[in-house]
């Protein structure tokens, strides 16, 4: 076991010949212990590392290659291509959404690399998948802000960044903020500011996005979605809101049960991509938890935002009793 003032990379190395001991050669940790001149328990605390540091990628697959049939209803039915996360149905509701953000995060690592953008929308979510990034070198890669994060009460731009910078320092990739409010008080300084060069270059960007990945905003959730707590909506904007049926959002762009979007007013004051935008993104990843987001996720599948979804195993049985978009 390397000592405490060993560096890093000897650690690494370390838990690389552990893992190699481990997984390829089917050694035992008695073995491993044996061999590496240490205790079972520092065998144990060195495979924990490598998989934590992204030395060992563990994947999971069927049998003959074949997506559960629960995961294959939900193509069937909708389209898309689920990643469903077996929750226990007592689980609270903030640790099925770390188990769901930690399962997001290591699929995000087969689906992002080198040369490629991702836009991320910050939120409870992705906040919380922020904290279980695992380590991949990428080159020429870049993580872009999706949508303001700044109200009358705050920039936003510690909370935002934070979240940023998790991904950045993960792939080692170049980070864009984009320090606007997440709404304007008035669409007319919107239209201005989005005819500005500085904001232009921000919004190609996020028109060639190769990924992106978001969760849902949610008026009904069991953790509460950020853009309805954080002081970015008043009396009048949650008014206005339910007269429209909003069941959620995306990046802070509201939408109805339908998919519908374009009629909602507080959208013309909303710094996140349009939808049609988001739309026209390869690979869209949405990651969910807990039953209450049921109607916002109806809603965004009708939108056609989501290519990828990783959800927990509860919602993800809501979502199959439904049917079909039509009900």
């Amino acid at each position: 076991m390397p000592h405490p003032e060993e560096s890093l990379d000897d650690r690494s190395e370390i838990a690389l010949q552990a893992a190699q001991m481990y997984y390829l050669q089917d050694l035992t940790m008695e073995a491993i212990a044996s061999e590496l001149h240490t205790s079972r328990s520092s065998v144990s605390r060195l495979l924990t590392h490598a998989r934590a540091s992204g030395l060992v990628d563990i994947q999971i697959r069927s049998p003959r290659g074949r997506a559960s049939q629960l995961e294959e209803e939900l193509h069937t039915k909708f389209g898309l291509t689920a990643h469903i996360v077996p929750v226990p149905d007592n689980t609270s509701s903030i640790d099925r959404l770390e188990r769901v953000a930690m399962s997001a995060a290591r699929i995000l690592n087969r689906f992002f690399d080198s040369n490629m953008t991702l836009g991320v929308a910050w939120g409870s979510t992705m906040s919380a998948v922020s904290h279980q990034l695992i380590p991949k070198e990428t080159h020429n890669s870049r993580i872009v802000q999706l949508n303001g994060a700044g109200n009358n009460q705050t920039t936003g731009i510690l909370y935002a960044s934070e979240i940023l910078r998790h991904f950045g320092e993960a792939f080692t990739a170049e980070v864009q903020q984009f320090p606007v409010p997440a709404f304007f008080d008035d669409p007319r300084t919107k239209e201005a500011l989005w005819r500005e060069r500085s904001t232009k270059r921000m919004l190609d960007m996020q028109a060639q996005m190769d990924i992106v990945l978001f969760g849902l905003g949610s008026p009904f959730a069991e953790v509460p979605s950020h853009v309805y707590i954080g002081g970015y909506l008043d009396a009048e904007d949650y008014r206005s809101l339910t007269e429209a049926r909003v069941v959620g959002d995306v990046a802070t762009v509201f939408y109805r049960v339908d998919g519908s979007f374009r009629d909602i007013a507080l959208n013309s004051r909303a710094t996140g991509p349009d939808l049609d935008t988001l739309r026209r993104v390869p690979r869209r990843v949405c990651v969910a938890s807990g039953r209450a987001k049921l109607p916002s996720l109806r809603g965004a599948i009708a939108a056609g935002l989501i290519t990828d979804l990783i959800v927990d195993e509860g919602l993800a049985r809501r979502l199959a009793e439904l049917g079909s978009l039509g009900l």
